[in-house]
This record gives C-alpha cells, sequence and structure tokens, in this order.
C-alpha cells in the first residue's frame, strides 16, 4: 500500500471516526414501520458520502420498500472493476435494558466503537467507501473502476435489491464483487470467507379456538394455540439436533477433506468458545461434528421467538386463539430452497396437533454459495490482506447468509470477495454490539491496497 495513503488515513483519524459516529447514530431499523424515516436519513447520508468521495452518478433509487444508493466512477480504462456492496439497516436493539451506553448513541470503551450496526454493517461498508476518498485524495484517481450498490433491506431479507440485481445486469456489470460483512477468524488474522450457508426465514401462525376463551370455564375442552404451536415445534428436531423433516440432509455436500483439513489446525479453544462467545453451560447440536462443520457445514433449524396470549404484568387466564413462531433454516452448498420450503411445509401440516389450524408463511429464501479460493481477484484479495496484518491470509466458511452474493453469481455472473474487518465477540444482531476501532481503520487501508493491487 502506497505510503502516502497510509498517511491520509493516519492524518485524517478523528473526522474518519466522527463520521462514522454521526452515520451510527442514524436508527435506520428496517424493520420497524415507525422508522422508515430514518431509514431514508441513512440512505442520504450514504449517498453524500459517496458523492464527497468523488464517486460519480450517485443516485438514491426507489423500490418497493427501502432505497438503494447507486454511484459510479468508470475512468480506469483496461482495468477491472468492481462492485461494492454494503447495507445501511441495522437490526433492531431490543432487549434495550442490555445496553450499557445507548444503542445509537456511539460510545468508545477499550478501543471499541458500541452502537448497533457499529459492525453489521454500517462500520465496515463505510471502509469502501472512506478508502475510496482516500485513493482520489492522494491519487487524483482511482486504480479500478467502481461501482457501489448500497441496500436498506438487509436485515429484512433484501427483496428489493434482489429484484434489482436481477432486472439490471448491464448497469451492474464487473469483474468481482466486494463485500465487508464479515468477520476476521481472529483479531489479527487475515481472513477471505469463502462459503456462505443459505437462509429461509418463515412464520408459523397457530390457531386455537375463534376467540381468547376463559381457561376456567373452556380448561380440559378448547384446544390451546400456543400449546400446540409449542408441540408442533418440538417436533422438528430432536435432542440431539437433528432435523426431522424428510429430505434435509438429502443434498448436503460435504465439505473437502482439505477443508475440513484447514478448520482442524485453526486456533481453536472450544472452552473459550463456550465462554467468551455463547455464554452458555455447554454446546449443542449434532453428535460426531466438530463446531466448524455444525457451524459452518451442516444445516440448522432454529426457532426466534413465539407470541401469543397474555404476557403482560399480573394474571388473566385465557387459553389464547393464536400464537406465532418464527422458524428459520441455515442451508449449505447444493441444498435446494424450494424443495426444503415444500418438504417443511409437508412436514407442519401433518404434524399440526387435533384442534389446530396451522399456516406456514415464507418470508425469505436464499441458497448457500461458495467460492473458488483460487480465483485472482480472491488471491489478490488475499496477498492485500496478508500485507496489510503481516500473516498469511486463512480461508473459512460461515454459518450466516448474505443473499446478495448468490444474486451476484447468478445474475451478474461474478465472483464475491468476502473480506471482513468484524471480530467474533463483536455481537451482531444483540445488546452492546461493537467494533474495533482499529479494525476501522485497518479495513480502509486494506480496502483502498486491494484496490490498487488489483488495478496494477
Amino acid at each position: 500500500m502506497s505510503p502516502t495513503t497510509v498517511e491520509y488515513v493516519d492524518s485524517h483519524r478523528e473526522r474518519l471516526l466522527d463520521e462514522l459516529k454521526q452515520f451510527l447514530r442514524i436508527p435506520s431499523i428496517s424493520a420497524q414501520p415507525a422508522h422508515a424515516n430514518d431509514v431514508q436519513r441513512a440512505a442520504h447520508f450514504v449517498a453524500a458520502s459517496l458523492t464527497d468521495a468523488g464517486m460519480e452518478h450517485v443516485e438514491i433509487i426507489p423500490t418497493a420498500g427501502h432505497p438503494l444508493v447507486y454511484a459510479d466512477w468508470l475512468h480506469a480504462p483496461g482495468k477491472p472493476t468492481v462492485l461494492c456492496y454494503g447495507h445501511y439497516d441495522v437490526q433492531p436493539p431490543d432487549p434495550l435494558d442490555e445496553w450499557v451506553s445507548p444503542p445509537f448513541e456511539p460510545t468508545i470503551r477499550d478501543g471499541n466503537l458500541y452502537a448497533r450496526g457499529s459492525a453489521d454493517d454500517k462500520g465496515q461498508m463505510y471502509s469502501h467507501i472512506k478508502a475510496v476518498e482516500a485513493l482520489r485524495a492522494v491519487n487524483g484517481k482511482l486504480p479500478v473502476n467502481l461501482k457501489f450498490l448500497i441496500e436498506g433491506e438487509e436485515e429484512t431479507g433484501g427483496e428489493a435489491i434482489a429484484k434489482f440485481v436481477a432486472e439490471n445486469p448491464a448497469k451492474l456489470k464487473a469483474d468481482v464483487a466486494l463485500v465487508s460483512d464479515t468477520e476476521l477468524y481472529a483479531e489479527g488474522i487475515p481472513t477471505l470467507c469463502i462459503g456462505l450457508r443459505g437462509l429461509i426465514y418463515t412464520e408459523i401462525e397457530a390457531r386455537g379456538p375463534a376467540r381468547d376463551l376463559h381457561s376456567g370455564i373452556y380448561g380440559g375442552a378448547a384446544p390451546n394455540a400456543i400449546f400446540g404451536l409449542v408441540e408442533l415445534l418440538s417436533k422438528l428436531k430432536d435432542a440431539d439436533g437433528h432435523i426431522l423433516i424428510p429430505g434435509m440432509y438429502d443434498d448436503v455436500k460435504k465439505p473437502t477433506p482439505a477443508e475440513v483439513h484447514s478448520w482442524s489446525i485453526l486456533p481453536f479453544n472450544e472452552a473459550h468458545f463456550l465462554a467468551t462467545e455463547v455464554g452458555s453451560m455447554r454446546l449443542t447440536g449434532e453428535p460426531g461434528y466438530s463446531v466448524f462443520e455444525r457451524t459452518w457445514a451442516r444445516p440448522t433449524l432454529e426457532v426466534h421467538g413465539i407470541a401469543g396470549g397474555y404476557v403482560a404484568p399480573g394474571a388473566k387466564t385465557v387459553i389464547p386463539a393464536r400464537a406465532t413462531a418464527k422458524v428459520s433454516m441455515r442451508m449449505v452448498p447444493d441444498q435446494n430452497p424450494e424443495k426444503i420450503i415444500a418438504s417443511y411445509k409437508a412436514f407442519v401440516k401433518a404434524n399440526t396437533p387435533a384442534g389446530i389450524q396451522t399456516e406456514v408463511r415464507v418470508l425469505s429464501a436464499g441458497p448457500a454459495i461458495s467460492v473458488n479460493p483460487e480465483n485472482h481477484a480472491i488471491s489478490v484479495a488475499a496477498k492485500a490482506f496478508s500485507d496489510i496484518l503481516g500473516r498469511e491470509t486463512v480461508f473459512i466458511r460461515s454459518g450466516g447468509s448474505i443473499p446478495i452474493v448468490g444474486d451476484f453469481a447468478t445474475h451478474l455472473g461474478i465472483p464475491t470477495i468476502l473480506m471482513g474487518f468484524g471480530l467474533p465477540d463483536d455481537g451482531l444482531h444483540s445488546p452492546n454490539e461493537k467494533y474495533k476501532v482499529s479494525n476501522y481503520y485497518m479495513g480502509i487501508m486494506t480496502v483502498a491496497h486491494f484496490l490498487e493491487e488489483y488495478g496494477s
């Protein structure tokens, strides 16, 4: 990386951090209609930042949901084109009483920046914009052609951007996509993610009586929607974590022996992982598989929440008429989301308790993806990352899902570099989400260095 780019970042550290804090103060919670104006404010903040960085043709693109932000700079003839992706929306901060400092008042403690969205994904995505700013300020131009596509619905399924990518392959034509929405395997270890699990997110609604009933008068005769839903949910997995939906494991692609070996030699302490990241009494999951296999290479099914009945203070003895559960499934390469959804719906129907009616609503679905680590752009990214951190880059998978990566592969025919700067304990989607301040600056310098190397 050119010394002048490093000097630029070093000499503007305070401003670069202050701008990120401004961004984090916007409560752009895409899942909550009450924050629709805040989501719009965040989109305008991103557009203004892209303009200030020297990007051109900056657009805020309306969609059926929250807007997309597009920009480009295409003045490097003969050089490759990089499509930078990120998202400006964030998860709800609940439960608020578990935050040490307010979720939308960025606070630095012990070298970490605490705020909702600090690591997922505002802090990481903003590094791309600031890398462009640094390169333009130092060189007056960029080493590659660049396009940006930033969305405001990643945390709610990303329907708008999926539609936009499918309908605009010419506008988004590029050689590779760059995404910073993942993490280092461990602090100081440059890490590229080459596999992501897919995600199916659903709601199951259970209906019992026509209305809430008095449990003294009707208890013992009327079906209870919550109890029926719990009974149904308990049949989805056994005590060892095996998913009991027929066909769930039919198409699971096993990791290669080389991958399994590489995971086995990564620095990992299961007791430390349990204590510092999970924080429970023990780990669970399918017997016979390592933690990496269970979290990176095996399907999972989780229940995220159950709503229904009476939960306010005091007593109200009702038999609830309705109950809803949020249920998701993570998939691995070669699994077909549509096939799994069909089997899942059939299983729910077949196992719905007597007296209960159920409805399955699919909120989003996207397949797993894998990237060839021998791709030229991936190799350049690995070298650039190693140059900055002074260690060999490792290749891992992630248990999470970034649906847009599959859309880029399907509709644009390009691979995605998953170059993240978060840490495993950043607490994504949890109270006290954080982002290490030094990793913010490191992200800016790494992205700038990658663009220089890829353009050379």
